[in-house]
């Protein structure tokens, strides 16, 4: 699976922020790699292949952004026309970001594989679609499967389903299938469970606002971090509520990258950085003229700034000795100049 060269892979997840718009969709996809973006991701799917057009099968009343909306009319508003994927891809290559999918049927697959689509996403409510999860782990390509939504029971299935089929090129993303998502609710500990239980890569799939879950996450482990993307949250649209802006997506690459960089090896030392601050630590110092037969008191010899005498840790044995030769202030203290 590609990865920044920092070591973390920064998705744009489009989705329905194209509006309906091909115009737009193509701006998505060059602002996203304006901001630093890893890859833009897509979702293939059409009403028809998600659901069938009964007004029971709708969205509860109370959810906070598509309440009482039938779920044909959400996803043929939300969908990403198929006709638009192969103008979308190619300028995303020419950008030098990475375009990928999350099919939700067999046909989205076969159509991906058109597309020579170097990666593919398993969406969280498709965990349990085994024959989907087959067939894509078939392809032999690098597969993400976020896991919002989803038993601990559920996950094994699906990595077990992807694993029979010869494919161990997976990354698990920790998700909170809530839109948005309560950062009180992301858990971030599940990365090391799912590290743990599972022996592979992991990042998230995070749907809260702001970058701090995203931040932590890489802090925690997570070598990738999927957010939705808009170029106005005020334009509206399905996804709107919960997306980044442009602005917004460059400094999770930003942040994230110094997150990253941050966690270092386990090895305690020095850094080559702290070298001044090191020269600059407090060590002993004649702090007033003594003569030869002088007595070391507190008055003469002191803990200050910066290093070249006796550790400070030397203080009180020396206290009470008596100097062998003359010295000026400043003269850095050692156990040569006392009795």
């Amino acid at each position: 699976m590609a990865q920044d060269k920092t070591g973390v892979m920064l998705i744009a997840e489009l989705s329905a922020n194209h509006l309906g718009s091909l115009e737009r969709a193509r701006e998505l996809v060059i602002q996203a790699a304006k901001a630093g973006a890893t890859a833009v991701k897509f979702q293939t799917y059409t009403a028809d292949t998600m659901t069938l057009n009964l007004s029971k099968f709708s969205v509860n009343d109370d959810h906070k952004l598509w309440g009482g909306r039938t779920l044909y009319s959400l996803y043929e508003e939300a969908h990403t026309p198929w006709e638009w994927h192969q103008e979308l891809f190619s300028l995303a290559r020419s950008l030098d970001v990475i375009p990928f999918s999350s099919p939700f049927d067999a046909s989205a697959v076969s159509f991906l594989e058109k597309l020579n689509t170097s990666i593919y996403k398993i969406a969280s409510l498709e965990t349990g679609d085994l024959p989907l999860i087959r067939k894509v782990a078939q392809t032999g390509k690098p597969m993400i499967m976020s896991t919002g939504a989803t038993h601990l029971s559920e996950i094994h299935e699906a990595v077990s389903t992807i694993k029979e089929c010869g494919n161990d090129n997976l990354t698990l993303l920790v998700c909170t299938s809530s839109y948005p998502a309560d950062p009180g609710d992301a858990h971030l500990s599940r990365i090391e469970t799912l590290k743990s239980e599972f022996g592979l890569k992991v990042g998230i799939s995070d749907h809260t606002l702001g970058i701090g879950v995203s931040i932590a996450a890489v802090a925690l482990g997570a070598v990738v971090v999927e957010k939705h993307f808009t170029l106005s949250r005020s334009d509206g649209g399905a996804d709107s509520a919960f997306s980044m802006e442009p602005n917004e997506f460059a400094q999770l690459v930003h942040e994230c990258k110094n997150a990253y960089a941050s966690i270092g090896v386990p090895e305690w030392k020095m850094q080559e950085s702290e070298n001044e601050s090191r020269r600059l630590r407090r060590s002993l110092y004649v702090t007033k003229k003594v003569k030869a037969g002088d007595e070391v008191t507190p008055h003469n010899v002191r803990a200050i700034r910066p290093n070249g005498g006796l550790p400070p840790r030397y203080y009180d044995e020396i206290m009470g000795r008596t100097f062998r030769e003359s010295c000026e202030p400043g003269t850095p203290f050692n156990l040569d100049l006392i009795y």
